[in-house]
This record gives structure tokens, C-alpha cells and sequence, in this order.
């Protein structure tokens, strides 16, 4: 029960910023840009009982991720601009997230 709440309410959360994205591209854009499904997933783990522990790992991970995510969306803006097909963009700026993540983590453990 408490799964299908929690695909309902992230549903419509989404649903309502598709809507404004229609209306607005710039201001839909901007509210997809708020870590929704970073705050909806600490709401469910905090719900779930996870500890305020595991909750400050959870957000540190989602931090740590925060500059591949920015790759991925600059690939994937410039690669749309660029007229390659959404399907495409989409597939390089995964694969633009990934090799970042990858250069991330060999950076951080040389570094430290």
C-alpha cells in the first residue's frame, strides 16, 4: 500500500512539472531543477524509518552525483541544440555522466 502512495505522489509531482513545462519551458525547467526526487526520497526514507544517519549519507550521495548530473544535462542541452534526435542526446549524456563519475571517483581517491 505504502508503494502505490509513493508512486502516486511522485507521480503527480511529476505530472504537474511536465504541465508547467508546457507553459513555461524556462520556469519548468527551473522547478525540475529543484531536487525533488532527492527531497521525496529522504521524505519516504525518513518515513521508512531509516536513521537521520542514513538519511545525511543519502544526501551526500545525491551532493556527490550533483556534478555528473550537470554534465549529463550540459551534454544533453548542447547535443538537442546540436538536432540529434532526443533518444541520442539522452544516450551521450549518459554516457558523458558515467565516464565523469568514473574520472570523479579516480580523482577523489588519488587526491585522498
Amino acid at each position: 500500500m505504502f508503494l502505490i502512495l509513493k508512486v502516486l505522489v511522485s507521480a503527480l509531482i511529476i505530472g504537474i512539472v511536465s504541465g508547467i513545462a508546457q507553459i513555461s519551458p524556462k520556469y519548468g525547467g527551473i522547478i525540475a531543477a529543484l531536487p525533488l526526487v532527492s527531497l521525496l526520497s529522504l521524505v519516504w526514507l525518513s518515513i521508512q524509518g531509516e536513521t537521520t544517519i542514513e538519511l545525511s549519507r543519502f544526501a551526500l550521495g545525491v551532493i556527490w552525483g550533483f556534478p555528473a548530473t550537470a554534465v549529463l544535462l550540459i551534454i544533453v542541452a548542447i547535443s538537442l541544440k546540436s538536432s540529434f534526435p532526443l533518444i541520442v542526446s539522452v544516450m551521450l549524456g549518459i554516457g558523458g555522466w558515467s565516464v565523469f563519475l568514473l574520472l570523479q571517483e579516480i580523482v577523489v581517491k588519488k587526491i585522498f
